[in-house]
């Protein structure tokens, strides 16, 4: 595995031309997987809702049912949070995950394979739950006083259309926004080297957090669950993985720059 380094106008990629393809066809092979989970759920019928109400009323045992009360106060009183958190949920998760992932493989190669195992292990953990414990998100739940914000933002229904065919629209539990803005901001924020940039990663979690309870796309036990599944892959790439393959699959320690 060859270091980190920056690269030149013409510079192959790390590992040989081939290797790209060989990462992209995991993340593929995942994907693929969360196809197939989602069209078994898709023919669950009520139980997605069935589901999403036992959570709400477990939430409702342990007084912990503030999303509508939160989405209510955001909506009422500060419109603007909830517009930049709707865009945010349309426009920020995919292209900063995406161009993160991108920045590790090309500048910061050796550092890539743990982040990417680590990924693949939280897909692997989120699969099983859809399967498993498929979920209704808030927002297809108006009765409990809910409204899908990033719709009213769009005009856009995700339920038809093209969007339709990229989302699953039960895969509430765990929250995956959660789960990829930990995965990717802790090694980001490792590796930065101004304070400015390790400041703004180690925010950037607590924002998707804030985005996905005020447009109604997780409940608050999909947050808690999507941070238990990022700690979960995370210990086991770095004790399994990393165990199996020391040499190439540990995430590197090493000194950082001053700022």
């Amino acid at each position: 595995m060859r270091p980190g380094r920056p690269l030149s106008r013409f510079a192959p990629p790390p590992n040989g031309w081939l290797d790209p393809l060989r990462q992209v066809s995991l993340f593929a092979l995942a994907y693929l997987g969360y196809q197939v989970v989602r069209g078994l759920v898709a023919a669950g019928g009520p139980r997605p809702f069935g589901d999403a109400t036992r959570i709400i009323d477990a939430e409702r045992a342990l007084h912990v049912f503030i999303e509508p009360r939160l989405q209510g106060w955001v909506t009422t009183h500060a419109h603007w949070l909830l517009d930049l958190a709707d865009w945010s949920y349309l426009n920020a998760h995919v292209p900063l995950t995406g161009g993160a992932l991108v920045f590790l493989y090309l500048c910061r190669n050796e550092s890539f394979p743990f982040v990417r195992n680590m990924f693949l292990i939280a897909m692997l953990l989120a699969l099983i739950a859809y399967a498993v414990y498929p979920t209704a998100p808030p927002r297809l739940m108006p009765q409990w006083g809910f409204t899908d914000s990033v719709r009213q933002f769009t005009g856009i229904d995700a339920e038809r259309g093209v969007a339709a065919l990229l989302l699953n629209p039960y895969a509430a539990v765990p929250s995956m926004h959660v789960c990829v803005a930990l995965m990717i901001a802790g090694p980001m924020s490792r590796l930065a080297r101004r304070r400015l940039s390790r400041l703004l990663w180690r925010a950037y979690p607590a924002w998707i957090v804030v985005v996905v309870l005020v447009t109604a796309n997780h409940y608050l036990t999909d947050v808690v669950l999507g941070a238990l599944t990022a700690v979960g892959a995370g210990v086991l790439a770095r004790g399994l993985a990393a165990r199996a393959r020391p040499q190439t699959w540990a995430f590197p320690v090493a000194s950082r720059p001053s700022a």
